[in-house]
This record gives C-alpha cells, structure tokens and sequence, in this order.
C-alpha cells in the first residue's frame, strides 16, 4: 500500500514559468518550519528538473515527485 504524503502548505504555481516557481518555493521554505512540508503544483516542464537542481542546492527533501493530468507535483521537506 502507497504512502500518502501529507502537506502542511500548498503552493499554486501553474502557469508560472521558470524561475517562478523556485522563487515562490524558496520563499515558502523560508516561512515554513524545519520538518514542515510543501505541496507544490506546477506545468513548467522543467519545474522537475529545476526542483532537483533546487533541493540538492538547499538541502531540503524531495520527498516526492510525479505527474497528474499535465501538472507536476512536488512534495518538499523543510530540513534546516
């Protein structure tokens, strides 16, 4: 059986374009508390890439990356 992750925040990034969606990520990391987990929802097709460029940069967790009907979603934990 699947884990289901589960987000403290979410963060609409769809139609935004790169670097946006770092950019919007990077300051809802800021805000979150060490532990805490952001969903974020984007179409950039190179939102994946960029989201594993960003976290191995930051040290923060991909917890979990996939696709739902064209948009991409990411789960991202807070680790400082």
């Amino acid at each position: 059986m699947a884990t289901v992750l589960e987000a403290d925040r979410v963060l609409d990034c769809k139609g935004m374009l790169c670097p946006l969606p770092i950019v919007k990520l990077s300051k809802e990391i800021k805000a979150a508390q060490s532990g805490q987990v952001i969903k974020m929802l984007a179409t950039d097709k190179g939102a994946p890439a960029d989201l594993q460029a960003w976290t191995r940069q930051t040290g923060n967790e991909l917890l979990d990356s996939h696709e739902e009907n064209g948009t991409f979603v990411f789960f991202v934990r807070k680790t400082k």
